[in-house]
């Protein structure tokens, strides 16, 4: 459980960074390599960390979509050179809030 809570502890603070670094909006975000690239890397950090928690856990949650996140790993690290940076944008404006809330209450529950 102790690795458990290391894992999602470590998606969130990557969360949080992408976050922070997309307080500037979607125009910000589209403009700004740098932005990207930062964005792109966490996600990628987040996804990794997520995947290393355990089936166990995975299945006592399955509000969480572990599957989803996964793939999104595999399209971010395989897939770079056709990145969608809208499907990106979506995924950051979209469904990261809600993603950390689910984490923080697994977070709690460990």
């Amino acid at each position: 459980m102790k690795n458990a809570g290391l894992f999602v502890k470590h998606a969130l603070d990557c969360i949080e960074r992408i976050l922070a670094y997309t307080e500037g909006g979607r125009a910000a975000f589209m403009s700004s390599g740098l932005i990207q690239d930062a964005v792109i890397r966490n996600l990628q950090v987040m996804c990794e960390s997520v995947s290393r928690v355990s089936e166990d856990i995975r299945s006592e949650h399955p509000e969480i979509e572990w599957r989803g996140i996964t793939g999104l790993r595999n399209i971010l690290v395989h897939d770079y050179l056709g990145v969608d940076f809208e499907l990106v944008w979506q995924v950051v404006e979209s469904r990261l809030p809600d993603l950390k809330s689910r984490l923080e209450a697994l977070l709690a529950s460990l």
